[in-house]
């Protein structure tokens, strides 16, 4: 991730932290990321959990990788460099949701290491969980 030297770019600190969320919302927020080859079931099982936790009651999201490339990534292709990107907007934007207090289920592809590494470096210790789903297709 690149941080913004610009100075005309000011970083704001929201008085609701993660913590005060976190504890309104009766929960901690955390990134669950669904990884593996594509057609295995990621966005099912992201989809599944969402739905249960969220008549749990829990404050909840899907970040699925097919929706995100229809918006956010539409700009990608999937060459490396661009699946790479691709993976750092998600972890940014996972990271904000993250603040907000949301449990965060993601469903990529994410074939790098070091890509999952990177995102999982931008949340507090404890707050990603990376889920490897394997299965015949």
């Amino acid at each position: 991730m690149t941080v913004s030297t610009n100075p005309n770019l000011i970083w704001h600190h929201s008085t609701a932290t993660k913590e005060l969320r976190n504890q309104q919302n009766g929960h901690k927020s955390v990134v669950i990321w669904f990884t593996g080859l594509s057609e295995l079931g990621k966005s099912t099982l992201a989809h599944a959990l969402e739905e249960q936790l969220f008549k749990l009651g829990y404050q909840t999201y899907v970040l699925d990788g097919d929706n995100i490339r229809h918006g956010l990534c539409s700009d990608l292709g999937f060459s490396d460099a661009d699946r790479h990107e691709n993976i750092l907007r998600i972890g940014e934007t996972a990271k904000l949701v993250l603040k907000a207090g949301t449990i965060i289920m993601t469903a990529f592809v994410s074939p790098f290491r070091k890509d999952r590494e990177s995102v999982r470096n931008l949340m507090s210790h404890g707050h990603f969980i990376e889920v490897y789903c394997q299965a015949d297709l």
